[in-house]
């Protein structure tokens, strides 16, 4: 009697083990999955939220209008030089009055004719001298008016050509600072809003390896728990204490509908039935009906047991065959069980 003592003692203490270790490990998965959904919104709005991307240059503007045709301003200034014809006047007036005076000096003197010429040629010669010194000064003039005239408006040219290349080359210069600002200040921006994403992001990583240690950790306590079960009813067959009625109630009193046994080969060789995971091999049920698609994919049945010891009345779950392989549990009875703690899919009676 002390031995099946102890096996009940130990196979319920596996059992309430167990129970507790799903229930921190759904607790942690639970959190895990808030957790999880909260930064994924926070990176989704990050996402959405982020700057449009911007042409630095958009704004850039023709300055070409600046420079200006200065060809108007060309001019010859030699163009209008005169000719010194008041020296030649002033010269044939002075000839002219010479003569006449010549003439009259003779006839008041009696002078012979040769005097009054030689007179005459003295008085010319000298006017020619004047004439020819006006001249020179005249045309030296001119020449000089001229010059300071070209020499002005090459020096005028070269001044508006300066203040149009000032005025280019400013015009260029506050265009490329206005690009090369706005360039810079949308790389600051987008490498501060790829840095929370990607923090983010791993955080997000982190939640949904936290999620799936949880569950690994369900998993675990689940398989323990079986696995102690298990070694209790060995050890108890092994020392010949009794049958596996026992054990067998004990199990019993912890299964609900729905919830199937299969059988577990024990060190003794003796083989239990222990309390699994809902029964969901396809050749179990029947009037199986799709009745919806759960978030990840999988398809939800409403159905029946064929065999009403499997639990009575309509139930909703998900086939064996369609799931991912790490879900599911072959019994020793060849039909498959499905740990419904690794899907998305809610297995109740409804």
């Amino acid at each position: 009697m002390s031995m099946v003592a102890a096996g009940m003692i130990s196979a319920g203490a596996s059992i309430i083990g167990g129970i507790m270790g799903m229930g921190a490990a759904d607790a942690a998965a639970a959190e895990a999955a808030r957790e999880k959904a909260r930064l994924q919104a926070q990176l989704d709005s990050l996402e959405k939220s982020r700057q449009e991307i911007i042409n630095p240059y958009e704004t850039t503007k023709d300055v070409s209008g600046l420079a200006k045709n200065l060809s108007g301003m060309i001019t010859n200034p030699y163009a209008s030089l005169g000719v010194a014809t008041q020296s030649s006047k002033f010269e044939a007036e002075q000839t002219d009055i010479a003569l006449a005076n010549t003439l009259d000096t003779l006839k008041e003197t009696g002078s012979s004719a040769g005097g009054a010429t030689a007179l005459a040629q003295a008085a010319l010669k000298s006017k020619q001298g004047i004439s020819a010194n006006l001249e020179q000064q005249e045309a030296a003039n001119e020449k000089l008016r001229a010059q300071g005239e070209s020499d002005m408006q090459r020096m005028k040219m070269a001044e508006e050509q300066r203040i149009q290349g000032v005025q280019m080359s400013e015009a260029q210069r506050v265009q490329g600072a206005e690009a090369a600002g706005k360039t810079f200040m949308f790389g600051a921006r987008e490498n501060r809003e790829q840095d929370k994403i990607d923090r983010v992001a791993a955080q997000l990583s982190g939640a949904q390896r936290q999620e799936a240690q949880a569950r690994a950790d369900k998993t675990s306590a689940l398989t323990g728990m079986i696995g102690g079960i298990a070694s209790a009813a060995g050890g108890f067959m092994s020392a010949g204490g009794g049958s596996s009625t026992g054990v067998g109630g004990l199990v019993s009193s912890v299964q609900s509908p729905g919830l199937t046994s299969a059988g577990l080969s024990t060190g003794g060789g003796a083989t239990f039935s222990a309390p699994l995971l809902p029964g969901s091999d396809r050749r179990l049920k029947e009037n199986i009906k799709n009745i919806g698609i759960s978030p990840k994919g999988l398809n939800i049945y409403s159905f029946e047991y064929k065999d009403k010891k499997y639990g009575k009345g309509l139930f909703q779950g998900v086939m064996s065959d369609e799931i991912p392989i790490n879900a599911v549990i072959k019994g020793n009875d060849g039909y498959d069980r499905v740990n419904y703690s690794l899907l998305d899919v809610e297995f109740k009676q409804i």
